[in-house]
């Protein structure tokens, strides 16, 4: 369970780049980490062997939310522009008339289309569809760019996976089977700037609901601008600014399942004050989330050996409580009202 943190820990990964780990080293880092997911459900991780600086991972999306709206809509899900034929990767616009989901975003799959699973007739998502792309003239170097940040993300997810397996007593490729046909996302968020009342500067606006990430491992790179907050046993709202050379870690409620509830998945948001935006190029605030997903075919399992899901129906039944998939206002769901989905249930 969560603790009356006041700050998220901070694991520091430069020995992973050291061609000569010793054995010691992976269990000192395994202790850390699982330490922090046992009692914050996040951590700073500072040095991670990522070849992306933090300035190019935000430069690709400044450059992405830079085109024109016609030139975004034209990579839009069915939902948001009723001509296109992705259901799941792609554009989404800032939700008409949200006051507390202040976002667009675009998002990307695995460069190699994952295997696909043959839907049924009420499953319109398809979770394993391949990337639409804006014109190369448009976005120049943006496509390659960002495979290879989701491959580099794809791979640290990899590792961190190593070191929960060994924390929990299992073998360092215990999560393997969660890499084939992986479905993980990488997203590029833009906050607009939004007018403030006076209050605004002291009480902040709600940018993004509370929630918690619905999967396995969520991986973010956030901007300056700062707005992250978690909340902790004491029902406090904790900042989490931006700290130089991290991205941030988090445990998703399905691995929370998965470790038998030693991981815990924490509520956070986002909540930007009247003082720290809009952000020095007058754009407002992005993020850069990585969410890793195992492939839809994939049987999650809980470490003790009990209860298990089909990634693929345990992902589908959770996107009703997620806004950019709502079609139907009458529909939506509360991230605070949804009874977490069992593993098995």
């Amino acid at each position: 369970m969560t603790t009356s943190f006041s700050c998220l820990p901070i694991v520091d990964l430069t020995d992973l780049s050291n061609p000569s780990l010793s054995s010691k080293i992976l269990c000192r880092l395994s202790a850390e980490l699982c330490h922090a997911f046992s009692t914050t459900g996040f951590a700073y991780l500072v040095n991670p062997p990522l070849k992306f600086g933090h300035e190019d991972v935000f430069s690709l999306a400044r450059d992405f939310f830079k085109l024109e709206a016609d030139q975004k809509m034209s990579l839009a899900t069915k939902i948001s522009n009723p001509t296109n034929h992705n259901t799941y990767r792609g554009y989404f616009p800032a939700q008409p008339g949200s006051q507390d989901n202040l976002k667009e975003g675009f998002e990307i799959g695995p460069a190699c289309t994952p295997r696909r699973v043959h839907l049924s007739d009420h499953q319109k998502f398809e979770l394993g569809e391949p990337n639409v792309w804006p014109r190369e003239e448009l976005f120049p170097g943006g496509r390659v760019a960002l495979e290879q940040l989701h491959t580099q993300l794809q791979a640290l997810s990899s590792t961190l996976l190593s070191l929960l397996a060994i924390g929990l007593g299992k073998p360092a490729d215990y999560f393997n089977n969660y890499l084939t046909d992986s479905l993980s996302t990488l997203r590029l968020l833009h906050y607009p700037p939004q007018p403030y009342a006076k209050s605004d500067k002291d009480n902040g606006k709600l940018c993004c609901t509370p929630h918690t990430d619905s999967g396995i491992l969520t991986l973010l790179h956030q901007d300056q601008t700062g707005g992250l907050e978690v909340r902790n046993s004491d029902g406090k709202w904790v900042a989490a600014p931006y700290v130089p050379g991290s991205i941030v870690v988090n445990i998703g409620d399905l691995m929370s399942q998965v470790s038998g509830g030693r991981f815990v998945a924490t509520m956070h948001r986002v909540r930007i004050h009247g003082g720290n935006l809009p952000s020095a190029d007058g754009m407002g605030r992005f993020s850069v989330p990585f969410f890793f997903e195992p492939g839809e075919a994939c049987v999650v399992r809980s470490v003790d050996g009990g209860r298990s899901v089909l990634y693929g129906e345990y992902v589908r039944r959770k996107m009703g409580t997620w806004v950019e998939y709502q079609d139907d206002s009458a529909t939506k769901i509360s991230h605070e009202s949804v009874e977490l989905l069992a593993v098995g249930a």
